[in-house]
């Protein structure tokens, strides 16, 4: 009924950029906050970058300066831009969109599927 559907991912040599996004559709009343997270093989998934439905930003110490976290309330959507990207970076990136369903006072975080993002040397 909600779904989160991302796109954006793909293949950029170090230095590139990428621009991930994310959109939330159904049965919304109201989106809290939006993030992106991202886990790499062996290591702790981590919050890449959040934003509240006032537009309140957070990021990451490593990524910070690099990416940027943006949201278009009037389509439910968030994006990602990522400059001077890194190998470092190369994740599986999931875009997370914490809500309220229509009729319900009880919040539901939905994740998308998740999209590859590698960054060669």
């Amino acid at each position: 009924q909600v779904q989160v559907v991302e796109s954006g991912g793909g293949l950029v040599q170090a230095g590139g950029s990428l621009r991930l996004s994310c959109a939330a559709s159904g049965s919304i009343f109201r989106i809290n906050h939006m993030g992106w997270y991202r886990q790499a093989p062996g290591k702790q998934r981590e919050l890449v970058a959040q934003i509240t439905s006032g537009g309140i930003t957070n990021y990451a110490d490593s990524v910070k300066g690099r990416f940027t976290i943006s949201r278009d309330n009037a389509k439910n959507a968030v994006y990602l831009q990522m400059n001077s990207l890194k190998p470092e970076d190369t994740a599986v990136y999931y875009c997370a969109a914490n809500l309220l369903k229509s009729g319900s006072l009880i919040r539901v975080e939905y994740w998308g599927q998740g999209t590859q993002v590698t960054v060669s040397s």
